[in-house]
């Protein structure tokens, strides 16, 4: 025996394990190593085990399968809201007095069998194609609007006609997940309770299809005159594609969204033929059913308060603070920003200048409209609106309409654009009020690389010769100021003609040369809204038409103001310095009758369909446009003849207009002057030795304009030709007033890379020597650029007229026609 200890048996079977032996698995045979375990480690330890996926989304499911349960048997159908016996909402003015109630809400119910079978059709191709053979809800519409309401994507369709029906009759359009959520418990009870056909009758007796009509049979009614069991469909496929927008496609209310609602009708019709529901022969018969005139308008919007009421309500929707359907639901008080006594004293200017001068006798009167704006250049306020002659019998806002040209008022945005961009002539001259242009009637308009095809008219044919942009918006010359926005570059007119205040999709605003003869069709208080950013020194604020609202005692919030400076102030006030020379020395002075120092711009649109003046002083910036349209067919009709005048341009009735309702709404306010700030080169002027001399070339004796671009009266007894510019022809006119006459501008010969000496008389382009005998036709220096001028019946017999827009000839540079 050993004489070494003996190791027990306990300690044969356990010893220290060695860290670096591998391991072995328990029970293996020969103490065999096992498959290794891997600690998890980095990213993976992260990540959790299939196991624990497993059980989370297990537990989810019991979770979820217990919610609906639990809400199926607590969310019970409850008894029709109020919402479906809508109240009237209620408009002040700003002072609190009220201004307009809405009226009751017109509803009529009627049976299924009464609606014609094509006419439901076209409802669920509209709506739900599915209705018949689908669940009742939709989760993953509901989804989807869930998600773009918590992320704040506004709402968006994708609900099933049963939850729909179930939003308008038992809960509200309010867009919150509890509602959502209430509707979609609802929604599948009532489905279990109730038939498709008595679904589908309360969805077609509950839902708004605009013009204040509560149910397929009213709005039958309200769009068609006629009873729902005698539409046809296409007729019925219209008023199912209300549904969808109900005032935004009401082609007599917006014809300039008859684009938009048509396309909505062929997808209603182009759905019933993919459901086998038309045949494709019946399809191809099939023309768009305009409807007629608003019908039962109440007495309680008669007048200007039923054109208000719409443009609020517009207001109201189309900046989401309030949807279409709740609003039409009712219930709300509705403080406007609206001055009662600059209201009336809008009707009251309008009254005095148009409406009692209209002749039923005279058959151009009949088609004389008249649309208006006045907002807060400040607070952006709208203190007056003036949208026609009488709700209840000219339905169409005349201002908030979006289909007629804008004209020249649409020109002080080129220049602004200009001074923004310190942008340069073709010659590489800064463009200011003193920069000269080429002014003859259809002058060529140069591109960047020297293409050219572009030839815009001035107004009755005119050549100016070498004129000073000053003195080109003075008189409104259209070859100037296209050939200026190509040098600016038409996406950047565009861009700043936005910025301003218009639209971004404002009709016909397109990036050419030709944007600058006002081709656009914005509404009144789109160009309000813009020359009240001018007048603020270029800060914008979003105009508002409200100023609070309130539900059962609760307030509804409104969105905040945000005021931004869109452009300089240099910018905004240099325009302005050109503006008021419109006022003071070219076709606006009939804005003169204000007694304020204002600022302003004429205009005419193609063929004179229309007529502007677009101004303001340091407290209110108003627009006024006079409009021709057939009193039947609503087509746009030429204003020539109306109200005795031979043609009515912006100079003339619209300043008047605007005159005396800037004097009346200011009246008990002192007037204050404009706070400019300019840089030297907008307020040039000439030595007393240029006056004396004159420019190189020039004849001794002409001078240089003024401060707002007028030129001298020529002396007693100068003989014709070496007037600086065209009489206005006065009554107390002593000589010429501002303008081309017999003789040329001052502005002649300083054109852009003339050499000096070059002789008087001589227009851009034009060989050496070469004379066209003046600016003015037949050597006419009164009313106008042409002899004997146009009347406008401000400043006496003659006139200054309104050298506005003629159609331009189109061309290689662009493709919009010229104004």
């Amino acid at each position: 025996m050993s004489d070494e200890p003996q190791k027990h048996g306990w300690e044969q079977r356990w010893s220290p394990r060695d860290p670096s032996a591998p391991h072995s698995a328990p029970g293996r045979p020969g103490g065999q190593a096992g498959r290794p375990t891997r600690p998890r480690t980095g990213w993976r330890r992260a990540l959790p085990t299939w196991r624990t996926l497993f059980g989370g989304l297990l537990i989810f499911v019991l979770v979820l399968m217990g919610g609906l349960v639990v809400g199926y048997k607590l969310v019970s159908i409850p008894p029709a809201n109020a919402a479906a016996t809508a109240q009237s909402n209620v408009y002040l003015y700003a002072d609190g007095t009220q201004l307009a109630r809405d009226g009751e809400v017109n509803r009529e119910n009627v049976r299924l069998a009464q609606v014609p079978k094509t006419v439901q059709l076209a409802v669920l191709a509209a709506e739900d194609r599915g209705f018949f053979n689908e669940p009742a809800v939709d989760p993953q519409g509901m989804a989807r609007a869930a998600w773009n309401t918590l992320t704040g994507k506004g709402t968006q369709g994708g609900s099933t006609i049963t939850q729909q029906y179930v939003k308008n009759y038992y809960l509200g359009q309010e867009q919150t997940i509890v509602r959502k959520t209430k509707e979609f418990f609802i929604a599948i009870k009532l489905n279990r309770e109730a038939t498709k056909g008595q679904i589908l009758r309360g969805y077609l007796n509950t839902s708004y299809f605009g013009r204040n009509a509560y149910g397929v049979q009213s709005a039958a009614q309200a769009y068609y005159g006629k009873d729902v069991e005698d539409l046809n469909t296409g007729e019925g496929a219209y008023l199912a594609s209300l549904l969808n927008a109900p005032s935004e496609f009401d082609v007599v209310v917006h014809p300039e969204n008859k684009r938009a609602a048509l396309a909505r009708w062929n997808y209603v019709l182009d759905g019933m033929v993919k459901e086998d529901w038309l045949s494709p022969a019946d399809r191809r018969t099939m023309k768009f059913p305009t409807p007629g005139e608003i019908r039962h308008a109440g007495i309680g919007l008669s007048g200007q308060r039923g054109y208000i009421v719409q443009a609020v309500e517009e207001h109201l929707t189309g900046n989401k603070i309030i949807d279409e359907k709740t609003l039409a639901a009712g219930g709300y008080r509705i403080t406007t920003t609206l001055d009662r006594k600059k209201q009336n004293a809008f009707t009251a200017a309008v009254k005095q200048q148009v409406t009692s001068q209209l002749d039923a006798d005279r058959k151009a009167d009949r088609n004389v409209r008249v649309g208006g704006a006045s907002i807060d250049p400040r607070t952006g306020k709208v203190v007056a609106m003036y949208g026609g002659i009488d709700y209840t019998k000219q339905y169409v806002n005349n201002a908030t309409r979006r289909d007629y040209q804008v004209g020249s008022t649409f020109k002080p945005f080129v220049f602004a654009a200009a001074v923004e961009h310190g942008s340069e002539t073709q010659y590489g001259e800064p463009i200011t009020p003193f920069t000269v242009y080429d002014g003859d009637n259809q002058h060529m308009v140069e591109g960047p690389d020297g293409e050219t095809g572009y030839s815009p008219a001035n107004e009755d044919d005119t050549d100016y010769g070498p004129i000073s942009v000053r003195t080109a918006t003075n008189y409104s010359v259209n070859a100037v100021y296209a050939q200026m926005a190509q040098d600016v570059g038409p996406g950047t007119v565009r861009k700043t003609a936005v910025a301003l205040g218009l639209p971004e999709n404002t009709p016909d605003l397109t990036a050419t040369p030709s944007i600058a003869l006002g081709p656009a069709t914005a509404s009144v208080l789109d160009m309000a809204e813009a020359y009240a950013t001018l007048a603020n020194h270029g800060k914008r604020g979003m105009y508002t038409l409200v100023d609070k609202i309130t539900r059962n005692g609760t307030d509804v919030t409104l969105p905040k103001r945000n005021v931004t400076q869109v452009i300089s102030r240099r910018a905004a006030d240099t325009t302005t310095s050109m503006l008021r020379s419109v006022v003071d020395d070219g076709t606006g002075t009939a804005a003169q009758s204000a007694g304020r120092p204002a600022a302003g711009k004429t205009g005419t649109a193609e063929e004179d369909k229309a007529a502007w003046f677009a101004g303001y002083t340091p407290d209110l910036a108003t627009v006024v446009a006079v409009m021709g349209a057939d009193p039947v067919t609503a087509a746009q009709k030429s204003l020539y003849g109306a109200l005795g005048q031979e043609r009515v341009n912006g100079g003339g009735v619209p300043a008047e207009i605007w005159g005396r309702f800037t004097a009346a709404a200011l009246r008990n306010s002192g007037a204050r002057e404009f706070d400019l700030r300019l840089d030297e080169d907008s307020e040039e002027e000439w030595s007393s030795d240029d006056e004396q001399a004159g420019p190189p070339g020039m004849a001794n004796g002409s001078h240089r304009p003024g401060p707002h671009g007028a030129a001298e009266g020529r002396a007693p007894g100068q003989s014709p030709g070496e007037t600086n510019g065209r009489t206005q022809d006065r009554p107390d006119a002593g000589g010429a007033n501002g303008g081309p006459a017999h003789g040329r501008t001052p502005e002649q010969d300083r054109s852009p890379g003339r050499p000096a000496g070059q002789t008087t008389g001589q227009s851009q382009g034009r060989p050496t020597g070469q004379s066209d005998g003046g600016a003015a036709k037949n050597g006419g220096a009164g009313g106008g650029p042409a002899d004997g001028g146009k009347g406008d019946g401000a400043t006496g017999e003659g006139g200054t007229g309104d050298a506005d827009s003629d159609p331009g000839a189109r061309t290689s540079l662009t493709d919009a026609p010229g104004t």
